[in-house]
């Protein structure tokens, strides 16, 4: 379930984030657009709340004695952190799986910050925030 909360939000994100970009454009019908390729990469956002579980565990909050754990704003800024640097991970090799099948939905080549035309360096805090977004929408977010 949590794979199509996932999958589903991010296709929203895009076309709200695509449609508010056509008026850079000169757009003002704010026509957003996405990929149904998107929808499984979206939806790997599903992993994103297990894995700072286990981020958690591994660091452990509570590591400098009792009464240290990490506060809600330091947690939410290590997972943010976390899941930002996985989303860029996972939009390269994705972005990478798909190109060499010529089926790519994004290019970013010749903007600013990209690498490879797969990925935006600029794009960072959205990912950091929609990274947050799919850990609150799978109920990872809880302590």
């Amino acid at each position: 379930m949590n794979f199509f909360k996932c999958g589903v939000a991010g296709w929203c994100l895009e076309v709200i984030f695509t449609s508010i970009d056509s008026i850079a454009a000169g757009d003002w019908r704010l026509m957003g657009r996405t990929s149904l390729l998107m929808f499984p990469i979206y939806g790997m956002g599903a992993l994103l709340g297990p894995i700072g579980k286990i981020t958690d565990r591994w660091v452990r909050d509570g590591s400098r004695g009792p009464g240290t754990e990490l506060n809600s704003t330091d947690r939410a800024m290590r997972h943010g952190i976390l899941y930002m640097v996985l989303i860029f991970v996972a939009e390269y090799v994705c972005g990478f799986w798909l190109r060499r099948r010529g089926i790519c939905p994004w290019d970013y080549t010749g903007r600013h910050s990209s690498i490879n035309g797969l990925i935006r360096l600029d794009f960072a805090p959205l990912w950091f925030m929609t990274g947050l977004l799919f850990e609150k929408i799978t109920g990872f977010g809880r302590k």
